[in-house]
This record gives structure tokens, sequence and C-alpha cells, in this order.
């Protein structure tokens, strides 16, 4: 399949689930985490979205195309340490931790490979 857009991105798609599935279960969380934990989790789960649709259209640039896969890999470990969070909290059970910390590092390792051979991605 060729890619056009980022939305073809396999990561893309990954990352894109991961932020939905998160936004799903912090709405379950409590009122007094509305401005904190909930509104982190969820605004880094969508920078790695947001991130990678900035390094697709960057691609003309490899070290603008890989800073932004670098941003996008941070904002995907920040996730994580708040998915820990929410688990010690009990916010979260813990199939759904696992999972989803699993998920994160499938997609911050798509993110690495991406970065380490940027001529296959970059114009």
């Amino acid at each position: 399949m060729k890619i056009r857009v980022h939305t073809d991105l396999d990561v893309y798609k990954k990352a894109f689930r991961a932020a939905q599935e998160i936004f799903r279960i912090t709405s379950t969380f409590p009122k007094e985490e509305c401005y904190s934990l909930s509104d982190q989790i969820r605004r880094s789960s969508r920078s790695v979205c947001a991130n990678i649709a900035e390094a697709f259209r960057k691609r003309k640039y490899p070290k603008s195309f890989i800073s932004k896969l670098s941003d996008s890999e941070g904002e995907a470990a920040e996730t994580q340490v708040w998915i820990q969070f929410a688990f010690s909290c009990d916010y979260l059970k813990r199939d759904d931790c696992e999972r989803l910390y699993k998920e994160y590092n499938n997609i911050i390792g798509k993110l690495v490979n991406m970065s380490s051979k940027p001529e296959n991605w970059t114009l």
C-alpha cells in the first residue's frame, strides 16, 4: 500500500486508536482528576498523533522529520508514565494498564525504527 497521508501510517493508526481508548477510559476517572491526570494523559496521547502528522509533512527535511518523530516518541513515553500513575491510583485496571503500556511500547518501537532509517520515509 502506498502511503499518501499520515493517516495511512500504521503507527499513526495505532496511536490514534490508543488515544481514543485513553479518552474513553479517562472519562471514568474521578472528577477531581479532570484538570490533572485525565487532562495530562489525554494531551500526551493525542500529541503522539499530532507529532506523527507533523513529521510526515516535514519529511522533505530529514532532520526535522527525525526531530518530530523524537517528539512523538517522548509523548508516547510520557503517556506510559500517566498510565502507570492511573494504575497506581486505582483508576485503571491491571489488564488495561498492561495492554495500553504494551501498545505504547509498540508505538515507540515503530517510531524508533522510522527515525533510524529516515531515508525510507523522507522525500
